[in-house]
């Protein structure tokens, strides 16, 4: 695998994901919705880039309080399967910790068992289902992850 590099979306990057939010799910997000994802005081979408400065996949983390929600995970198709997904994520939890995240939230749909298996190997676990959340009716299996505390946030008691 090729070196990833870790960028916050911002504008200049709204055409590219919005290209690869096309390639990747039947229902894409408009580009008036990618623009107040990068523009939110709550959310912190990141792009992953590689050497030659193409687009392999980003991530649109938002945090609230101590909860953090992944809102979109997605990779270029030719990039699949070559671990962008999981080094996504990763950034994703590492930012969140930064931020004083307790617990970190998604759903997913249960047809889609590649992005199911991949949350598993980062930690999350299955805590329900969202009965008809998507467009097509389809339900959401709502899995969480627990941010451990940090070393230095233990007390003796």
């Amino acid at each position: 695998m090729r070196k990833v590099t870790f960028h916050p979306v911002t504008q200049a990057d709204l055409q590219e994901v919005l290209t690869l939010e096309r390639a990747s799910f039947p229902h894409p997000w408009s580009a008036e919705h990618i623009f107040n994802e990068i523009h939110s005081p709550h959310s912190f979408p990141l792009l992953a880039r590689l050497e030659d400065g193409s687009c392999a996949g980003y991530i649109c983390p938002m945090l609230v309080l101590d909860e953090g929600q992944i809102l979109n995970v997605a990779v270029q198709p030719s990039f699949r399967g070559k671990g962008i997904g999981m080094m996504l994520l990763e950034a994703a939890l590492e930012l969140f910790r930064e931020k004083g995240a307790t617990v970190v939230y998604l759903e997913v749909r249960p047809t889609n068992a590649t992005a199911i298996s991949l949350y598993t190997r980062c930690g999350f676990i299955t805590i329900g289902r969202r009965k008809a959340y998507y467009e097509n009716g389809e339900d959401a299996i709502l899995m969480k992850y627990e941010l451990p505390m940090k070393k230095e946030e233990h007390h003796a008691v």
